[in-house]
C-alpha cells in the first residue's frame, strides 16, 4: 500500500483538530485532517454545543413570546414541538459546516473522510466509507478525537425511550414526562430546554447541589428558577437499574424510589473517542474514561503524538479545545510555544436563563484565607433588562479588600456567558491595572447590561467604607 507523506496528522475535525491544523497550515506545514464522520465540525458542530445551543435560543424566544403582552391575544395560536426547534438548529449547523470547510480549503487542509487506526507511530491507516484504504504518514501526529456520552453497560441504550445527549436530537415527539439521570451542565441545560415546553421533569443529581463547581449563589437561583418552571430536582441520588418497557422507562434508585416517565435521558459522564485507533500497537493505553494522558505541552508517552480537547480529560469545552490545538500547532511548528493557556477560563452553562463565570467563588476563597469582598448588581435594577424583559439575573464580582483585584466574576441572567467577558478581560490584566475601580470610573453606554459592573463596582466598594 502507497504511502502519503505530510508533516504533521490531524485526526478529528472538531474544534480542537481545526485549531491544530489551522496553527500548522499558517507556519507552512502539509496537513492532512482525517474526520470519521461525514461532515466537518466534530461532536461541537453535530452532536453538542451547536445544536443544543439552538434549542435553548429558540426556547428563549418562545418564553419571551409568551411573557410579551403583545401577543397573548394569539398564545392559543402557538403550538411548539420538540422536532421543530430541532429543525430550527438545522441552518446554523448547516452554516457551520460550511464556514469550517472554507477554513481549510482556503488554507489548503487535505481533508480525508474514514476511520483511522494507527499502523506504527508515524503511519495511520484511513479506512474510507466506500471500503477503500489508504495510509498516511506524518512526522508529528494530534490525536483530537472528542468524546461521546458514557454508555453503563448495564442500561439498554437501543431502546427508543432511553436516550443520550446525541441520540436526544433525533427525538421525534415531545414526550409529556422526561427523567434526566446526571444533573451537569448537560443534564441542567436540557432541564431547562424541556420545562419550557410543559413537560414534566425529573433531574436526578448524584451529587447533594447543582453545579458544585460554580459560586453556590448562582447554583442556588438556578435551582430556584428550575423548580419554578416546574422541575423535580433529587439530590444525593444514584441509579441501581434502568427498565425500559413499551409505555414508559422507570428509573430504580438505590433510595428505593422509583421514577416512571416516558423517556430518560442520561446526562451521566462522558468517554473519550479513543477505541479502535490502534493505540496499543503504538505502546499508548487510555485511562479508564477513555482519554490519554498528557504532559503541560499535551504530548502523550509518544512525544511526537499530541492529545487535545475532550480526549485530554478537562475541561472539555469548545472554546478551551480550539486554543489547545492552536498552543499543539505552534508547539510543533516551533519545538515549543512561548505562550499559556490560560488557567482561569470562563464557563457558560445554557439554561433559561443562563450562567456564566471565571475565576474563583466564594466557597475557594474562604478556604484560602483570602480577604475579599462582594460586588452585585441585581438585573431588575437595570434600565436595560426591563426595556427587554429579562430583569431575572445578577452580577457578581468577587474582589479582594486591599488590592481591589478582581478575583471571580459570576454572572447568572440572559446574555451572562456575553457579559462575563467584559470582567474577564480586566480581570486578566496585571496589577494595578486589574481593579475593580476600573468600572466605578468607566463610563458605559446607556441602557445597557454592561451598565451592570458600574452598578456592581460602586455597590462593592460601598462595602469597604
Amino acid at each position: 500500500m502507497a504511502v502519503r507523506a505530510f508533516d504533521s496528522i490531524i485526526i478529528g475535525a472538531g474544534p480542537a483538530g481545526e485549531g491544530a491544523a489551522m496553527k500548522l497550515a499558517k507556519a507552512g506545514q502539509r496537513v492532512a485532517v482525517i474526520e470519521a464522520y461525514t461532515q466537518v465540525g466534530g461532536g461541537c458542530t453535530h452532536w453538542g454545543t451547536i445544536p443544543s445551543k439552538a434549542l435553548r435560543h429558540s426556547i428563549q424566544m418562545l418564553a419571551d413570546y409568551r411573557r410579551n403582552p403583545l401577543f397573548h391575544h394569539t398564545l392559543d395560536q402557538v403550538d411548539v414541538q420538540f422536532p421543530d426547534l430541532l429543525r430550527a438548529s438545522d441552518a446554523a449547523i448547516d452554516h457551520q459546516v460550511r464556514t469550517r470547510y472554507r477554513y481549510y480549503q482556503r488554507n489548503r487542509v487535505e481533508i480525508v473522510f474514514g476511520r483511522a487506526r494507527f499502523v506504527d507511530p508515524h503511519v495511520v491507516k484511513v479506512m474510507r466509507p466506500d471500503g477503500a484504504s489508504e495510509a498516511l504518514r506524518g512526522d508529528h501526529i494530534v490525536i483530537a478525537t472528542g468524546s461521546r456520552p458514557y454508555h453503563p453497560p448495564d442500561v439498554d441504550f437501543t431502546h427508543p425511550r432511553v436516550l443520550d445527549s446525541d441520540s436526544i436530537l433525533g427525538l421525534q415527539h415531545t414526550p409529556r414526562s422526561l427523567t434526566i439521570y446526571g444533573a451537569g451542565v448537560i443534564g441542567c441545560e436540557y432541564a431547562s430546554i424541556m420545562s419550557y415546553l410543559d413537560v414534566k421533569v425529573n433531574l436526578v443529581d448524584t451529587r447533594d447541589r447543582l453545579l458544585s463547581f460554580l459560586d453556590d449563589e448562582i447554583t442556588d437561583a438556578l435551582s430556584y428558577h428550575l423548580r419554578e418552571q416546574g422541575v423535580i430536582i433529587r439530590h444525593d441520588e444514584t441509579y441501581d437499574a434502568v427498565e425500559p418497557a413499551d409505555d414508559g422507562v422507570v428509573l430504580h434508585c438505590r433510595s428505593g424510589k422509583k421514577l416512571k416517565t416516558d423517556v430518560l435521558l442520561w446526562a451521566n459522564g462522558r468517554t473519550g473517542n479513543t477505541e479502535d485507533l490502534g493505540l496499543e500497537d503504538i505502546g499508548l493505553a487510555p485511562n479508564k474514561r477513555g482519554q490519554l494522558e498528557v504532559n503541560e505541552s499535551y504530548q502523550t508517552d509518544q512525544a511526537h503524538i499530541y492529545a487535545v480537547g475532550d480526549v485530554a480529560g478537562p475541561p472539555a469545552l469548545a472554546s478551551a479545545s480550539y486554543d489547545q490545538g492552536r498552543f499543539v500547532g505552534a508547539h510543533i511548528a516551533d519545538g515549543k510555544c512561548d505562550w499559556k493557556l490560560i488557567e482561569e477560563f470562563p464557563t457558560g452553562i445554557y439554561t433559561v436563563p443562563e450562567i456564566s463565570s471565571v475565576g474563583r467563588t466564594e466557597r475557594e476563597l474562604t478556604a484560602e484565607q483570602v480577604p475579599y469582598e462582594v460586588a452585585q448588581a441585581h438585573f431588575k435594577a437595570i434600565a436595560r433588562a426591563h426595556i427587554t424583559g429579562h430583569t431575572v439575573g445578577m452580577l457578581k464580582i468577587l474582589f479582594h479588600r486591599e488590592t481591589l483585584a478582581i478575583l471571580g466574576i459570576h454572572c447568572f441572567g440572559e446574555q451572562a456567558s456575553e457579559i462575563v467577558h467584559i470582567g474577564q478581560a480586566i480581570m486578566r490584566q496585571p496589577p494595578p491595572a486589574n481593579s475593580i475601580q476600573y468600572f466605578a470610573e468607566t463610563t458605559f453606554n446607556y441602557p445597557t447590561m454592561a451598565e451592570a459592573y458600574r452598578v456592581a463596582a460602586l455597590n462593592g466598594l460601598n462595602r469597604l467604607f
